[in-house]
This record gives C-alpha cells, sequence and structure tokens, in this order.
C-alpha cells in the first residue's frame, strides 16, 4: 500500500515508522510549505498535520480521488464542508478525534456508563484531558468526542472549559510536556465518585490505529468512522 504523510511532525513520523513495518511505502511526507507533488500515486493518505492545514489536505485528497484517514483536531467546524466535498467526488474519508484502539473502546464504555448513569441526578460529571504542551487545540478531540457520548445519553446539554452549570459538563484541560494524552471522566456525588480513565503510554497507539483504519479503506466509498473499522456499529 502507498500512503501520502500529510502532516509529518512527530506523529507522522510514528506513523510511518509503524506503516513501514507493516510493509507499506511512503510516497509523500508533506510538511507545512511542502507541495502535494506525490498525492496522486498514493492508495491512501493519513492527515495528521495542523488544525490550519488539515481542510486544505483532505480537500486535496479528494481532488486527487484519495482515501483519507485525518487525525487532526481543532478545525471541525469545517467537518460538514468536507463530507459534503467528499460526497460531491465519491471520495473516501474517516475522521478520528483519536486512532487508538484502546480510545476507541473506551468511547463505547463511556457511552454505555452514561447510559447508565443518565436518571442518576444526584451525580455530577466531569472531565480532565492532559496533553503534551505542543497540543494547540483545548479540549482535545477526544474529550469533546467523550462529551458528546454523554450528552448523547444523558440530559447534559453542552460541555465548557469554564464553571459548569448543572446541565454543563465542565472540562479541565491541562498541558504537560511528554504527556501522550489522558482522560479522565469523573461521576461526583456527596457520598461517592466513580471515575473511568484512559492513559496513552506513547503515540504508537495512535499510530497504529491510523495505519489499520487506512488498510480497512482501500476500495470503499464514503464516510466513515473508528466504529465501522473495528466492527463496533
Amino acid at each position: 500500500m502507498k500512503i501520502a504523510l500529510l502532516g509529518y511532525g512527530k506523529m507522522g513520523k510514528v506513523i510511518e515508522k509503524i506503516a513501514l513495518e507493516r510493509g507499506h511505502e511512503i510516497v509523500l511526507r508533506k510538511g507545512r510549505s511542502d507541495s502535494y507533488a506525490g498525492l496522486e500515486k498514493a492508495d491512501v493518505a493519513i492527515d495528521f498535520s495542523i488544525p490550519t492545514s488539515a481542510v486544505a489536505n483532505i480537500s486535496a485528497c479528494f481532488e486527487n480521488n484519495v482515501p483519507v484517514i485525518s487525525g487532526t483536531t481543532g478545525w471541525l467546524e469545517e467537518y460538514d464542508t468536507m463530507v459534503a466535498l467528499c460526497k460531491t467526488k465519491n471520495g473516501s474519508f474517516i475522521y478520528g478525534s483519536n486512532f487508538s484502539l484502546g480510545v476507541n473502546i473506551f468511547f463505547e464504555l463511556n457511552a454505555y456508563l452514561a447510559k447508565m448513569m443518565a436518571n442518576l441526578k444526584q451525580y455530577q460529571v466531569s472531565m480532565e484531558e492532559i496533553h503534551h504542551t505542543q497540543k494547540l487545540d483545548a479540549p482535545s478531540g477526544t474529550a469533546i468526542s467523550l462529551a458528546n457520548g454523554i450528552i448523547q445519553n444523558t440530559d447534559y446539554t453542552n460541555w465548557t472549559l469554564d464553571e459548569a452549570t448543572a446541565s454543563e459538563i465542565h472540562i479541565e484541560a491541562k498541558r504537560i510536556e511528554n504527556i501522550p494524552g489522558t482522560h479522565s471522566i469523573f461521576y461526583d456525588s456527596s457520598v461517592d465518585k466513580i471515575e473511568i480513565k484512559h492513559t496513552a503510554h506513547t503515540r504508537e497507539g495512535f499510530a497504529l490505529g491510523a495505519v489499520v483504519a487506512a488498510e480497512w479503506i482501500i476500495g470503499k466509498n464514503g464516510i466513515f468512522t473508528m466504529k465501522d473499522v473495528l466492527g463496533l456499529n
């Protein structure tokens, strides 16, 4: 499989390592200012860039009829536009706020716990996410996905980084050197606290999931998620 890497920072280099170990070939390594030369040769593209580059990267893939896996967060106000372009170009697209296989299982656990807690009004839910200091967006895309999983299954209506009302989920976003990603969800009452937590030890879990998604999407058309890749739907 020939892969275009759109974004060649720390994550791009880890993705490259894992892709090569799995027998794939890298045909494009695009930094912030590089051209898209070579994209047309790719069987699939993996975008782990920055928020201001994601839309251009994804659009270029659709224009070149290249399936694209995007793990860049912080650009989702343009997500519907990218979905519409994908459909217009009959393209293939997976966006994931987190491609770690463990985190995607954690997403399912989070939603299931939210359903169980929905009628227990004595508990107030809150969240904490911790990432390395190079992460540009806050809260993390993963934290937003987790919050949305709670909102979809309870009476909570929104998340906030500020002080929360009873109908809001407070997210505390911390940036600490050399932390790949930690997400905790708390249900707190006057008598006890329930906590679920996912801790990433390295970036390799995110990279492996992205490569697995790239392998899966070959030969498919449409908009998919990691739930499709992992057979969780």
